[in-house]
């Protein structure tokens, strides 16, 4: 059966991590799906790990690509180079309790939206045990973004989210840190009027290995992508005024 989503796991030695979130894809989701290890060293325990335990894989179709150059974004960015599904979901490598929504996810793109947002703000998500700054400005974020600037989600600054064939192909991404990629390919799409939709998931501050997310460094890119939804909404930008890519190819 061809597979119809491409998951991308971003990875830093999350070998104390990985075998409950695949346990968890393999136990709930059903869509045929190849999940991609994105890793930027080969001494990553998280190869190790999953090599050393196949019986706890079982059934997964998993492929390691190798990121070129180091850090999240790069390994993302290797991971849709390597895509070739309809959607493509960005996973985080710790998450073993959000694998029973990967397939409504699935639905909600199947239905049409371009872009389908795990949202932790919406009734059934949640978010817990943040640490107090990256929660003031998560939670500041997604409201202004929501209700003043109107995105179509409640969570536009989450990276665990799943993008239509159209999006990875025909978006080229211009941020070039963290995940700021995600929040970019949202608001442009949503001043190309590409429909959006969101599903609740939960999230849990980590227990095990340290998370990648860099609030303060990575401030100034949100900032440009902050401001880029709000310019969509108050100075009615076109939809042209966004680059495309001129040849597409779809996977569908």
């Amino acid at each position: 059966m061809t597979d119809r989503l491409d998951i991308v796991i971003p990875v830093y030695n999350e070998g104390r991590n990985i075998l409950a979130t695949l346990g968890a894809l393999r136990q709930h989701m059903r869509t045929p799906s190849r999940i991609l290890i994105c890793y930027d060293r080969p001494d990553d325990d998280t190869l190790t790990t999953i090599a050393a335990n196949p019986e706890r894989v079982e059934g997964l179709s998993i492929e390691f690509v190798r990121n070129p150059g180091r850090g999240a974004h790069g390994a993302v960015m290797a991971g849709f180079a390597a895509s070739r599904a309809p959607f493509v979901m960005v996973y985080p490598a710790d998450d073993d309790f959000n694998g029973a929504i990967v397939d409504t996810m699935v639905a909600k793109a199947e239905q049409g939206a371009d872009i389908v947002c795990a949202s932790r703000f919406i009734p059934g998500g949640c978010m817990v045990g943040c640490p107090w700054l990256k929660a003031t400005l998560v939670r500041a974020a997604a409201f202004s973004l929501h209700y003043i600037a109107r995105l179509p989600t409640h969570d536009p600054t989450s990276g665990f989210r799943l993008f239509s064939r159209r999006v990875i192909d025909r978006i080229p991404v211009e941020a070039d840190r963290g995940f700021c990629y995600s929040i970019e390919l949202l608001v442009k799409c949503h001043r190309l009027g590409w429909p959006v939709a969101e599903v609740p998931a939960q999230w849990f501050e980590r227990t095990k290995g340290a998370s990648r997310f860099r609030v303060i460094s990575w401030l100034p890119a949100y900032l440009r992508w902050y401001g880029y939804a709000f310019a969509t909404t108050f100075l009615r930008l076109p939809a042209t005024s966004v680059k495309l890519r001129s040849s597409w190819n779809s996977a569908t």
